[in-house]
């Protein structure tokens, strides 16, 4: 049976989807993890310069490297929710389901984009509506 003509996957599919997606969070997880020790750790190794324009050059560097650091914190939260949620699907048995046309995810793009809820036609819908 073609993927567009079923209007599910099967157990046995789900279960590698499940993997995939358990293996990604676990990953996600751990570059959380050592992101947020960075952060929070704020490594002074004891190479205060005097010099004030040295001072204020590393100053700006340093504040603009913690934005960035935030933001990708709050990125790879938001990514962990949407594996969250994936997983969710999954149990729920509607995991590949296009949340815009209600057909059938193909396989190839949710080994690529696990935690999507569109598929490209529905993608392509959506940017459309945004214009």
């Amino acid at each position: 049976m073609k993927e567009q003509e079923k209007k599910r996957y099967s157990m046995e599919e789900r279960k590698e989807f499940r993997k995939l997606i358990l293996k990604k969070l676990e990953k996600v997880k751990k570059d959380l993890s050592i992101l947020k020790e960075n952060f929070d750790n704020d490594q002074n190794n004891g190479t205060d310069d005097t010099y004030p324009t040295f001072k204020a050059f590393e100053e700006g560097s340093e504040t603009l490297s913690k934005e960035q650091n935030a933001q990708i914190l709050e990125h790879l939260k938001k990514f962990i929710q949407s594996l969250n949620s994936a997983l969710i699907r999954v149990e729920n048995k509607d995991y590949g389901i296009c949340r815009i046309t209600k057909k059938l995810i193909p396989k190839a793009r949710l080994m690529a984009v696990p935690h999507t809820t569109l598929s490209i036609e529905g993608k392509i819908q959506v940017e459309n509506q945004r214009k």
